[in-house]
């Protein structure tokens, strides 16, 4: 259990800071109240009640407060202790807010890059570029078909002699890069002073190779390393050490792992081999390759498994047009130099759309993220995919993130792909895998989150690949066979104690711009980056944005303390604790600026209805206050009290300049006037708590249909709230609130409590079918569906975590600045 830091005390001490009034132009809804006295309450209001209403609220309001600064105590989070600290001060919050032109530059350029990804963008890789320079001519003379790329390896050469990654030293990429190199030059015997110091370097680090981590080994260095060193001796190269023992163990695994291979197989599906086709030219474990029957294992493209080193040794054997032709177009594409593999189109795409979500910044870029998705779903099959489109070998990374992603937004997508990688009780990155790596596994665990009822596969991924990522944490065992990342470990970490479904928007975003890898570096034949996955653009515009929301939430939080000492909420029994929850989970769920009218809806609601079912409708004796509740709430205004008016005359007055603040708010935002729609729905909930009427609405159905009636996604009474998926969804949603407070409150046998999570996962996985998956019947929109995950997610994470965890994440996510 996690326990807060003094610094996390102190921030959550400034949470409950002096409050002043914020100037118009920061934050539109703080002059609601001047508004709100021209706001007609439904048909026909006198003016002179609403204003007698407001002045009787003044009245009770301190003259500090008045001129728009007061002193609030302070709460100590851990026990309600107060204490007295300074206030927040919005006006340091003015230049992150004023920062929007750095925001469009940002999303100006990210756009640009998200609408010309074609075949995805990724670094040239020396190694490939070298086989690619030792195609000869195709009309036979004694000159290279593509001098670019030895003009790339000329211009490419790093200062200590060697050709790789220059900013990463890895002994088996820079060793396979430089080799290859060598080679090329060698073999056409130019730049002799270039392949000179190549050969130095590979003399001077060639022992670095013992020492270098397995994990961190090239894909299939252990094949294409001695073909190339069979090469070198072929051309009299001399300097390279031969017959150094750390050579002769990569021959020894090498043939080790030939030997288990069935040739036949190499033959007649595409497999892994494939991609490192180079390297099994003349092996006497496989004896002669039959190309006839290989060439029919090509991609659309004319790759095998987008390899231009594959392909350039097939060029070498047959010739092949198809080949050639792919060869020409990675050629051209990257001005004489090739990557590792390509296309990357559909891998480009996807970790695009995941980091861009992750960063909390995707909806300033729905339209690209629909056409990248598209394209996924346009090329998806039933094995899944790979990093490119039209590919008959498919990996468990590429689809375990298209299942999730594509899932989320609304796809028609099953998850039976899976059924491909999965080999007894384990999953395995792809056929043929000898080992597993944490990143794909951790992306199939993250899939399997997101699951619809009866889907066993996914149940059977999210055991396996828990088990594994557990395993490998406490074993720190995190270094990945495929990506280079100082952050995976605490990323993985993050991932495993914060499940999907007790997870909010905002504490997943200030956690992974933590962890988002801007230099992260991916493991093929030779080191690679993608700019478009890991561009420091995205982290950029993430902080940027992050700040300028929660700069906003903390003006806010001003707001609700001001209106909780306006409103004497303690004297209610509300705690400014409470309230400080409830602003935290309402501001962490919606967090966009632009929504602010909805946050203040969700938590007055949600403070409010506790009031209400929790002093006002829970005694016997409580009937002169109920009859008082709804008939003013029907009379659709407030009477003119003074100082002596009572607690209940005081809540009806807290009510209805809520419903009015949040009508203001729904008329500013989408023009539509949503007053009778609020009366309507609180009336009926009002009736609920009393046993009166039919309809049974719980508190969520209340949050649920003010969140939806504010954001503009409800506009009459008929329009969604009559309609049985409405329906429906409130039932199962107040079914699983009902759950999640018995596993909060009770159920303190291991046992029960362990089935009861269980019936509330099952319960969870109705409600996302629900919600994700595509209806043509379902008149309801995306936006009112969504709306009921985002409330009962919001519940889930109170219930599951401790209140010292929620502290620290309050402490965190509204109060620590991202730097």
């Amino acid at each position: 259990m996690q326990s807060l830091s003094a610094g996390s005390q102190l921030n959550l001490f400034n949470a409950f800071g002096r409050c002043r009034l914020v100037s118009s132009t920061t934050l539109r809804y703080l002059s609601s109240e001047r508004r709100t006295m021209m706001w007609k309450m439904g048909s026909k209001v006198d003016a002179t009640n609403m204003e007698s209403l407001f002045l009787a609220r003044r009245r009770n309001i301190p003259n500090d407060a008045r001129k728009g600064s007061m002193h609030l105590s302070q709460v100590h989070v851990q026990n309600d202790h107060l204490l007295e600290h300074g206030p927040l001060n919005e006006d340091m919050h003015l230049p992150l807010i004023n920062k929007s032109h750095e925001i469009y530059e940002s999303i100006d350029y990210i756009k640009n890059i998200l609408s010309s990804m074609d075949d995805g963008r990724i670094s040239v890789s020396p190694y490939d570029t070298a086989w690619v320079s030792l195609i000869r001519d195709f009309q036979g003379r004694d000159i290279p078909q593509f001098p670019s790329s030895i003009e790339w390896i000329s211009n490419n050469q790093l200062s200590d002699g060697s050709w790789g990654d220059e900013h990463y030293f890895l002994a088996y990429d820079r060793l396979l890069n430089t080799l290859a190199c060598v080679v090329a030059l060698r073999y056409w015997n130019v730049h002799d002073d270039k392949s000179d110091r190549g050969i130095s370097f590979i003399k001077d680090n060639i022992s670095k190779l013992g020492e270098a981590s397995t994990e961190h080994m090239t894909c299939g260095f252990e094949v294409v390393f001695p073909a190339l060193l069979k090469r070198a001796k072929e051309l009299n190269i001399d300097g390279i050490p031969y017959d150094a023992p750390v050579i002769q163990d990569i021959f020894d695994v090498r043939d080790r792992k030939m030997k288990r291979v069935p040739k036949e197989l190499l033959h007649e599906v595409p497999t892994c081999l494939l991609h490192n086709l180079e390297g099994l030219g003349n092996l006497e474990s496989l004896g002669k390759l039959e190309w006839p029957k290989i060439l029919k294992l090509q991609t659309p493209k004319g790759s095998f498994i987008t390899s231009p080193a594959a392909t350039c040794y097939a060029i070498m054997e047959t010739n092949d047009q198809d080949c050639i032709d792919f060869i020409q177009y990675v050629v051209k594409k990257f001005n004489g130099g090739a990557p590792t593999v390509y296309p990357v189109d559909i891998y480009a795409r996807l970790w695009a759309v995941d980091r861009l979500e992750r960063l909390g910044i995707s909806r300033f870029f729905e339209p690209e993220i629909k056409s990248c998705l598209d394209h996924v779903y346009r090329f998806w099959t039933e094995k899944g995919v790979f990093s490119a489109r039209n590919s008959e070998f498919c990996d468990i990374d590429d689809t375990s993130m298209g299942i999730r992603l594509l899932r989320l937004h609304g796809y028609n997508i099953t998850p039976n792909a899976l059924r491909t990688f999965k080999n007894g009780d384990e999953f395995t990155c792809y056929v043929g895998q000898g080992f597993e790596s944490p990143s794909p596994i951790f992306n199939l665990y993250r899939a399997s989150q997101v699951s619809f009822p009866g889907e066993t596969i996914l149940e059977e991924a999210k055991e396996f690949s828990y088990n594994f990522l557990k395993q490998k944490l406490d074993k720190n065992e995190l270094l990945d066979k495929w990506l280079i990342s100082k952050h995976l470990p605490s990323e993985i970490k993050c991932g495993l104690e914060i499940p999907w479904y007790a997870s909010l928007p905002r504490l997943e975003t200030r956690f992974y711009i933590e962890n988002y890898g801007a230099d992260d570096i991916w493991i093929g034949k030779s080191l690679y980056r993608m700019p478009e996955i890991n561009e420091e653009r995205y982290l950029e515009l993430g902080k940027l944005d992050y700040n300028r929301c929660q700069a906003q939430h903390q003006m806010e939080w001003n707001h609700m303390q001001q209106w909780y000492e306006h409103s004497n909420l303690e004297e209610f029994g509300v705690s400014k604790k409470e309230l400080l929850l409830a602003f935290f989970v309402a501001s962490s769920s919606i967090f966009e600026t632009e929504r602010y009218g909805e946050r203040i809806a969700w938590v007055k609601t949600n403070i409010l209805s506790n009031i209400l079912s929790n002093h006002y409708y829970s005694t016997e004796d409580s009937s002169e206050q109920r009859t008082a509740l709804s008939t003013e709430l029907q009379n659709k205004h407030g009477r003119k009290w003074g100082y002596s008016y009572t607690k209940v005359h005081r809540l009806i007055a807290i009510l209805l300049e809520t419903l009015q603040e949040s009508t203001t708010h729904a008329l500013d935002r989408t023009g539509v006037d949503v007053s009778d729609l609020l009366l309507d729905l609180w009336g009926a909930w009002l009736k609920k708590l009393t046993g009166e009427g039919d309809e049974e609405i719980e508190q969520v159905e209340l949050i649920v249909g003010t969140l939806n009636i504010c954001g503009g996604h409800i506009s009459s009474k008929d329009d969604k709230l009559s309609h049985d998926e409405y329906t429906t969804l409130c039932r199962l949603s107040n079914k699983i609130c009902g759950q999640l407070a018995e596993f909060k409150n009770g159920n303190k046998k291991v046992n029960d409590a362990k089935r009861t999570k269980s019936e509330i996962d099952k319960d969870m996985q109705l409600l996302l079918k629900l919600i994700l998956h595509p209806n043509s019947s379902c008149n309801l929109s995306k936006d009112v569906k969504q709306t009921f995950f985002v409330i009962v997610r919001a519940l889930y994470y109170k219930a599951y975590f401790a209140t010292e965890q929620i502290d620290s994440h309050i402490s965190k996510v509204l109060f620590e600045k991202v730097v």
